[in-house]
């Protein structure tokens, strides 16, 4: 009895050695706490306010466009109609190109997030792997958002080659 304990705390221990160390850490935190992501945070925000405005500037002055050609309509003559309602469209155009520059998917806020913000994302990755590296953490998991994002990975736990070896994709 005692050899079949000594047998299996023997292979708890070795167990143990062999087991991967999962850690998490929880990014909005870590930005929070940076002053840097604070500050770049405020800019994009006052810019984004400003771009709003304009926009909505904008989108005044074709309303008001748009009032007027009614109340006028019925006075224009039929090419006088086509030129309003053409430059009501080209405004509406307008309006459309402007609010795609400034948040579209490639737009001036997203690059502005890319100017002042990856950086400092950059930073915290960084440190991140050193860390994890240095301290001998298989995974490091992301618990800010919903669904955990995984982080940082050691490339020795990957087994997608296996994988595809067991389909037969790869020998």
């Amino acid at each position: 009895m005692k050899k079949l304990a000594l047998i299996i705390s023997g292979l708890l221990v070795a167990m143990m050695g062999y087991s991967q160390k999962t850690v998490y850490v929880d990014t909005d935190y870590l930005l929070s706490k940076i002053p840097a992501y604070k500050e770049a945070q405020q800019q994009i925000d006052e810019l984004t306010k400003n771009w709003q405005a304009e926009i909505e500037e904008q989108r005044t002055a074709l309303d008001n466009l748009y009032k007027q050609y009614q109340v006028d309509k019925v006075l224009l003559s039929n090419d006088m109609k086509a030129k309003r309602e053409q430059e009501i469209l080209d405004k509406e155009k307008e309006l459309k190109e402007l609010q795609k520059k400034r948040f579209g998917a490639n737009g001036d806020r997203i690059k502005k997030e890319e100017e002042l913000i990856k950086p400092i994302q950059d930073e915290i990755f960084s440190a991140i792997k050193e860390l994890a590296s240095s301290q001998g953490y298989a995974f490091v998991i992301d618990a800010a958002s919903s669904s955990y994002t995984l982080l940082y990975s050691d490339p020795k736990y990957d087994i997608s080659d296996d994988v595809l070896r067991k389909l037969g994709y790869i020998k």
